[in-house]
C-alpha cells in the first residue's frame, strides 16, 4: 500500500494506493484561507496538520487493515509558500501563501540584485514565490525575521510533522527562486541576494527520492508500519501531472483548480521568461517543464456563484442553454492580481461591455470566457518559446463541467483529453511518487494510463470567434492597467 498526501489551498486530500495501482480509498478534509489585508492570504499550518491527521482517522476507520500495509508515503502540495520555523521547529507566524501579493517591489528588488536570475530560476520572479516573501518579513516583521531558523514549503512541513526531517523536491524547490533548476542545488548566489543563508534550507531530493523514515510516534498514531519511508513528492503541478502520465517532452497538463496551470514536460533546461513563463524542474531526474500559472481558474466561478447566490451547476446550465456569444462582454479574471501573462499582483477583476440586456447567464458566459482567454494568452507564450504540444489532459475542479471544456477547447485550438478521477490530481502523483521510492524509477512503465472519457476538439465555428475575442481581452488590460492602484 502507498499513501498520497496532497496539500491544496482548499482541502486536504489523502489516497491510499495498492500495489496493483487500484485506489482502495480516499478522503478530503477542508482549509480555510485568512485574508487579514489588501493582497495577503496566509494559513495556520496546525490546520493543514489537524485536517492531514483527520483525514487519515477517516480512512482508518473502514481500512485499517489496509493501513497496516503501507510501505511508503508521497506528498504533493500548494507551491511558494512560506512556513516559517524558529531552532525548535516552532511556528513563527501563519504561512503566507502562493497567491498573496504583498511582496511585489522586493521581487522587483530581488531581479536587480541579480540581473542574470533567469539562467537560475528558470523565471521572472514574482510576488507570489517564496525568497521576495522573506525579503518582505526582513523589511516589515523584523522581530520574526531574525528568528527564521528553516524556511519550509507547505508539503514539507507534513513531512517534518512526521518524519522530524528537513527536506524538499525539486519541483517544489524550484518556485522559491533560490534554486539553480538546471543544475537541481540550492544557488548561494540566490539567497545571498534575498539576505538568506544555506543552513535555511531543507536538503532538497528528486521526488522519486527516500527523504526518510516515519516516527514511532506516528507510525502509532496512525496505524501504519514504522519502516513506512517518506518519499521527496512533489509541488501540486509535477505531481499531477505524474498521475496522468505527463512526462515527456511536448506533453501537457492544463489544471482548472483553484488556480489554473498550463504544464508542459521538457527534456532539457530552456528558460523562456518571455510572458511570464516558468521553466522549473520535474519531479524525476533530468526531466523539466515550463509552465504558467494563473492565479484565478475555478475559483473565478466558485466567486461568481458566491456572488450571484446560486450553485455551480445550475450556472453552467444556464449559460450553455442560453447560447449566447456576446462579443462585446469581456471578464478579466484577476480577483488575485496575475502572474502569466501579464506578472501584475495589484491586476483586478473587471465585467466589460454589459448593456441593459446583459442577464446572468451571460455574466457566468463571460467569466468561463475570460479564464479560457488567459490560458490562451499564456498558451500564445509557450508556443513563441518554440516548444511543440504534443497532447493536453485536462484536471481539476473545473474540469467537471464539460461544457467549459468546449470552450477552453475553441479558445486554445486544441484537443482536450479527459481522464477518469480527473480531479485526483495531485494526491494520485503523490502516492505515485512513493511507488517510485519504494520500486526504483524503471517502474515507472509498471503505472497504468487512467481510462478516457472523452476528446473535446475544437469547435471551428467558434475558433475563429474567440481568436478575435482574445485580441481584444489583450487590449482591455493595456488600457485599463495604469488604473489598478498599488495598494501595498
Amino acid at each position: 500500500m502507498y499513501l498520497g498526501i496532497d496539500l491544496g489551498t482548499s482541502s486536504v486530500k489523502i489516497l491510499l494506493l495498492n500495489a496493483q495501482h487500484d485506489i482502495v480509498a480516499q478522503n478530503s478534509q477542508s482549509l480555510n484561507i485568512s485574508r487579514p489585508k489588501p493582497l495577503w492570504s496566509e494559513q495556520d499550518p496546525h490546520e493543514w496538520w489537524d485536517a492531514t491527521c483527520t483525514a487519515i482517522k477517516t480512512i482508518a476507520r473502514e481500512h485499517s487493515a489496509s493501513l497496516k500495509q503501507v510501505k511508503a508515503i508521497g506528498l504533493s502540495g500548494q507551491q511558494h509558500g512560506a512556513v516559517l520555523l524558529d531552532k525548535t521547529g516552532r511556528i513563527l507566524r501563519p504561512a503566507i501563501l502562493w497567491n498573496d501579493g504583498r511582496s511585489g517591489s522586493e521581487a522587483e528588488q530581488l531581479m536587480q540584485r541579480v540581473p542574470n536570475y533567469a539562467h537560475i530560476v528558470g523565471s521572472v520572479i514574482m510576488a507570489g514565490f517564496t525568497a521576495p516573501k522573506l525579503m518582505w518579513l526582513e523589511k516589515h516583521e523584523p522581530e520574526i525575521y531574525q528568528q527564521v531558523a528553516m524556511v519550509l514549503l507547505p508539503k514539507d512541513y507534513l513531512r517534518y510533522r512526521l518524519t522530524g526531517v528537513y527536506a524538499s523536491d525539486m519541483s517544489d524547490a524550484s518556485g522559491t527562486m533560490w534554486l539553480n533548476v538546471a543544475e537541481r542545488r540550492w544557488s548561494n548566489t540566490m539567497l545571498a541576494a534575498s539576505d538568506m543563508k544555506l543552513t535555511q534550507m531543507p536538503e532538497v531530493f528528486e521526488g522519486s527520492d527516500v527523504t526518510a523514515t516515519v516516527t514511532q510516534q506516528i507510525a502509532s498514531e496512525w496505524g501504519i508500519p514504522v519502516t513506512t519511508v517518506v518519499a521527496a513528492g512533489a509541488g501540486d503541478n509535477a505531481a499531477t501531472a505524474i498521475s496522468v502520465g505527463v512526462v515527456a517532452n511536448g506533453e501537457c497538463l492544463l489544471s482548472l483548480g483553484t488556480s489554473g496551470t498550463y504544464f508542459i514536460a521538457a527534456d532539457k533546461f530552456h528558460p523562456n521568461v518571455a510572458g511570464a513563463v516558468h521553466t522549473f524542474c520535474h519531479c524525476l531526474p533530468k526531466l523539466w517543464h515550463q509552465m504558467n500559472c494563473h492565479l484565478t481558474a475555478a475559483s473565478a466561478m466558485t466567486w461568481w456563484a458566491d456572488v450571484s447566490h446560486t450553485d455551480l451547476e445550475t450556472l453552467v446550465n444556464e449559460a450553455e442553454q442560453s447560447k449566447t456569444h456576446d462579443p462585446q462582454l469581456l471578464f478579466l479574471p484577476y480577483l488575485s492580481g496575475e502572474r502569466t501573462p501579464i506578472n501584475d499582483p495589484h491586476a483586478r477583476a473587471v465585467f466589460f461591455g454589459m448593456t441593459h440586456e446583459t442577464q446572468r447567464p451571460q455574466l457566468t458566459q463571460a467569466v468561463l470566457e475570460g479564464v479560457a482567454l488567459n490560458f490562451a494568452e499564456g498558451q500564445d507564450c509557450i508556443l513563441q518559446s518554440g516548444m511543440q504540444i504534443k497532447k493536453i489532459a485536462v484536471v481539476g475542479g473545473g474540469a467537471r463541467s464539460l461544457y467549459w471544456g468546449k470552450i477552453l477547447a475553441a479558445t486554445l485550438n486544441q484537443p482536450l483529453t479527459y481522464y477518469a478521477n480527473r480531479e485526483i490530481g495531485g494526491a494520485l502523483g503523490a502516492a505515485r511518487l512513493a511507488y517510485l521510492a519504494v520500486n526504483g524509477v524503471a517502474s515507472l512503465s509498471d503505472f497504468p494510463c487512467l481510462p478516457i472519457e472523452q476528446i473535446i476538439e475544437p469547435n471551428t465555428q467558434w475558433v475563429d470567434k474567440y481568436a478575435k475575442k482574445k485580441e481584444r481581452f489583450k487590449k482591455l488590460y493595456q488600457a485599463i492597467k495604469s488604473e489598478f492602484i498599488n495598494q501595498e
